[in-house]
């Protein structure tokens, strides 16, 4: 079992190396910042940037001029007025001059509101309105990503916010072509040189099912819906889960009622899947394609996968997913945003439901 104040014992390991390195700082700082905010909707629009394209919305259309100005692609931004999450793509990741000069060197980006009214027509040339595409695309979280290249083949997407380090390298995962080669996991693992992701002890809670892990629900069904928590070691953003939400009295009160697994995404533990597979957690998170700790999933009582969070989480988000499973919102809405905003009681400043934090 590991320290639960490890984020408080790095960040004075950082502070007390004299040798330390400005882009260290940095770096921690950039993850600090994408970690520590309020995630409840904000009560003014999140505004775009200016360098964001002023799209007719015809997809076809701005991917051509895309390609005609050299560019890999288009990134299809989908958002929402009051998304804290937004927000902080805008003011963190898009703060920095080098993350913006590499997108506009590489994307056209075509910002989308997934409860927008107008237009669109998409690159299978299919006539709808924003909203409807958001939910075709089953945009589940904003901000999410889409990323197409030149031919119009989607070939990669982000689902939720992450921060700028981990979104440098998805930039640049699509704009150099890897996807091409291997997954995005793989690239991580690969480009990462510095960093070795071994097994680690990791911070446990008196929640979490003990191994070994027989989550077959395949043959027996479940009186209770499951959570599978994949973790990393030297994971500051699982820290901050164990030491903010795991401590909310709410969150621990929506977690009793399930059952609550804790997995190394990097470890050879051997496992039975939800769907009755022998596999270990290292492959079972490969098979996933997981490369962001920690990530969360969650499955109903016969197995089946109702949905992940493997972006940043704050306690908004979390507590929203937790009802959606919890009360099987999904049955009869599995678009989450749509079963939010069906639920959504507190206004906005302008009057529309405050479910923008989702």
């Amino acid at each position: 079992m590991r320290c639960p104040h490890a984020s408080l014992i790095l960040a004075l390991s950082l502070i007390f190396l004299p040798a330390a390195a400005d882009d260290d700082f940095e770096s921690f700082g950039e993850v600090e910042e994408a970690l520590q905010f309020d995630d409840a909707p904000k009560r003014r629009d999140i505004e775009y940037p200016d360098w964001f394209k002023l799209s007719f919305l015809d997809l076809a259309d701005d991917l051509a001029e895309a390609a005609a100005d050299d560019k890999r692609g288009i990134m299809v931004y989908f958002g929402q007025k009051h998304c804290a999450y937004c927000d902080a793509l805008m003011e963190v990741n898009f703060g920095k001059e080098d993350i913006v000069a590499y997108t506009r060197k590489h994307f056209d980006v075509i910002p989308i509101d997934i409860w927008g009214d107008r237009e669109l027509i998409s690159l299978d040339n299919e006539v709808m309105t924003e909203k409807q595409f958001a939910e075709r695309e089953r945009t589940q979280f904003t901000p999410s990503l889409i990323f197409y290249d030149s031919d119009g083949d989607e070939v990669f997407r982000l689902r939720g916010y992450y921060p700028p380090y981990k979104f440098r390298a998805a930039l640049e995962y699509v704009a150099d072509g890897h996807y091409d080669r291997e997954r995005f996991r793989d690239y991580l693992e690969r480009a990462e040189v510095g960093l070795t992701f071994e097994p680690e002890d990791l911070i446990e809670e008196d929640f979490f099912e003990r191994p070994p892990h027989m989550l077959d629900r395949s043959r027996f069904r479940s009186d209770r819906p499951l959570l599978v928590v994949f973790e990393q070691g030297e994971c500051h953003a699982c820290d901050v889960l164990h030491t903010e939400q795991f401590q909310d009295p709410i969150i621990l009160s929506r977690l009793e009622r399930m059952e609550v697994v804790q997995l190394d995404m990097w470890a050879e533990s051997p496992l039975i899947t939800p769907a009755g597979a022998r596999t270990t957690s290292r492959q079972w998170a490969h098979e996933l394609g997981l490369f962001h700790a920690p990530t969360l999933l969650f499955f109903d009582e016969l197995g089946r996968e109702i949905i992940r969070l493997d972006s940043v989480i704050r306690f908004y988000r979390l507590d929203g997913v937790l009802q959606y499973v919890l009360d099987k919102g999904y049955l009869d809405q599995p678009y989450f945003q749509r079963w939010r905003e069906s639920i959504a009681t507190v206004p906005a400043s302008d009057g529309e439901p405050g479910a923008g934090g989702g």
